[in-house]
């Protein structure tokens, strides 16, 4: 069996149309009334936007469910099936935990609540039946309050048992009027010993080279490759790797095709710079990580070797996997036939 890290998927964007379809019919009338009939509400949730701002405003419809009381329930179900369908080993979850809190308590209380947030996820995401090794990253978001997104950072930096980093989201055209704030919470977080990630470089919009230094992973990055390859050296001398996700391309309008992508991984292999291919929003997408490595394969824009670059490169990079090899090589000396571990059946 192949076993795959997915170093970009959103919480959010995780839960399957079928399962966040059966909720609202089980759970919320109002929503269930909108869409009566489950066709309707696929073709709803996963069809292609017109703009980043536009997509970003389905996540609102999945956080303003997934509560302190539901958050369990919705991530078993996303465990489970990154398990049994999608063969995962590894799966950071990012999200914003201020949007999982009441919307009814003021900043301070919702700031205080972010805490059982965490450890809801945390301990929802541990389960023996399904055993990936996961961890969050906690997600600063582009329009909330400067105070409310330190007070992020600094909850990563209280529950490293179940944080491995921190990241920023929201529309990346919102960043421009903060990236001293931003750069300075990077900076933060880096001098405290925190794992960096951030949404850069995905769109036209988003390209700000003054937080690529703070930066470990590169949440999408493909506008390096396409707009300003000349940053490549430099992105391959810091080993900062590119966090990929095909589909996420076609849903928010930033490319019309994914065979546009090949110049994004031919570019990035001749530099020496490593690509995760990632889901980014699986349930939005209705799209699981092997058929995101199908699709670059069936269109050529990858080869099966290339291929398998990106899959090591996942798990190299990845904040918490805990061993020095990846699943494959595991099984390897596993399965060997000189293991005196293995039973022998006659």
């Amino acid at each position: 069996m192949a076993l795959y890290a997915d170093l970009h998927r959103h919480l959010g964007g995780s839960v399957v149309p079928r399962i966040l379809w059966r909720y609202f019919h089980r759970h919320e009338r109002d929503l269930a009334a909108k869409f009566q009939e489950y066709p309707a509400f696929e073709e709803f949730y996963t069809r292609e936007r017109n703009s980043l701002d536009e997509y970003l405003e389905l996540h609102t419809l999945v956080e303003s469910v997934q509560t302190a009381q539901t958050l369990p329930y919705f991530i078993y179900r996303l465990i489970r099936g990154a398990y049994i369908f999608e063969n995962l080993a590894y799966l950071e979850l990012r999200y914003t935990p201020y949007y999982r809190t009441d919307e009814h308590l003021n900043q301070t209380e919702r700031i205080e609540q972010m805490r059982s947030i965490v450890e809801i996820v945390g301990q929802a995401s541990k389960m023996s039946e399904y055993p990936i090794i996961t961890s969050q990253i906690l997600c600063m978001h582009s329009r909330l309050p400067s105070e409310v997104n330190k007070a992020i950072v600094d909850l990563a930096l209280e529950m490293k048992e179940y944080v491995c980093a921190i990241d920023i989201a929201g529309g990346d055209s919102y960043y421009q009027t903060r990236l001293e704030e931003f750069a300075g919470l990077y900076s933060y977080a880096r001098e405290e010993g925190l794992n960096t990630t951030g949404h850069l470089y995905e769109t036209k919009d988003g390209c700000y080279p003054q937080l690529l230094p703070y930066l470990q992973r590169i949440g999408h990055g493909i506008q390096i490759p396409l707009q300003y390859p000349e940053l490549l050296p430099e992105v391959a001398r810091r080993h900062q790797c590119l966090e990929v996700c095909p589909t996420t391309y076609l849903k928010t309008g930033t490319l019309k095709s994914l065979s546009q992508l090949k110049i994004v991984f031919d570019r990035c292999f001749e530099a020496g710079v490593d690509i995760a291919i990632c889901t980014d929003n699986a349930g939005l997408h209705n799209v699981r990580l092997p058929f995101e490595y199908e699709n670059l394969l069936t269109l050529d824009v990858i080869d099966f070797r290339q291929l398998q670059a990106c899959q090591d490169a996942a798990f190299r990079h990845a904040f918490a996997w805990p061993y020095s090899q990846k699943p494959a090589s595991l099984l390897t000396g596993l399965l060997s036939v000189d293991n005196p571990k293995l039973p022998v059946y006659q």
